[in-house]
C-alpha cells in the first residue's frame, strides 16, 4: 500500500517538475510577456498562442487515452468534477483570476515556479495570492458552518 503511494506522490512530483520546466521555457513566468499576450489592442505578442497549441495537442491524445482506462495508474479512483453548472460563483472566480492575471502578468503556477527565483515581486504576489486562498479557505468553513447550524441543507449561491 505504501509502495502505491510513494508512486503517486513521486509521479506527482515529476509531472509537476515538468509543468514547472515548460512553464520557464515557454515564458509563462515572465509577466512582460504575458502582459503583452494579453495586449491585444497594442505591442501584441502572439507567440503564447503556439504554447497553448502545443498543449492542447499533448493533452488531447493522452486525455482521450487515458480517460479509456477503467482507474488511473497511480491513484484509487479518478477524480472528475461532477458540477457542470455555470453559476455566479464560477463567473466571479474567472473574472478575478482573469482580472488578476491582466494586471499582474501572472497566475498561479508561473508564481509559485517563479518564486523559486526569489524575486520580491514573485514572492509578494505569491504571499498575497496564498494569503487570499486561507481567506477563501476561512470564509467557505463559515459560510458551512453558519448553514449547518441552521440546519441548511444547500449551499445557496452568493
Amino acid at each position: 500500500m505504501k509502495s502505491a503511494a510513494v508512486k503517486s506522490q513521486l509521479f506527482a512530483f515529476a509531472a509537476g517538475s515538468l509543468f514547472a520546466i515548460g512553464l520557464v521555457v515557454s515564458g509563462m513566468t515572465q509577466p512582460a510577456k504575458v502582459i503583452g499576450f494579453l495586449d491585444v489592442f497594442g505591442s501584441w505578442d502572439p507567440s503564447l498562442i503556439v504554447v497553448m497549441a502545443a498543449a492542447i495537442l499533448t493533452y488531447t491524445p493522452l486525455f482521450w487515452r487515458i480517460s479509456g482506462r477503467s482507474m488511473p495508474l497511480f491513484a484509487a479512483q479518478y477524480l472528475i468534477p461532477t458540477k457542470r453548472s455555470i453559476d455566479t460563483r464560477l463567473v466571479l472566480g474567472a473574472a478575478v483570476f482573469g482580472v488578476g492575471w491582466g494586471l499582474a502578468g501572472v497566475c498561479p503556477g508561473p508564481a509559485l515556479v517563479s518564486s523559486g527565483s526569489g524575486a520580491p515581486y514573485m514572492l509578494i504576489f505569491t504571499t498575497c495570492m496564498l494569503l487570499g486562498m486561507l481567506l477563501h479557505a476561512a470564509f467557505e468553513s463559515l459560510v458551512a458552518r453558519t448553514q449547518n447550524a441552521r440546519g441548511d441543507s444547500a449551499v445557496s449561491d452568493p
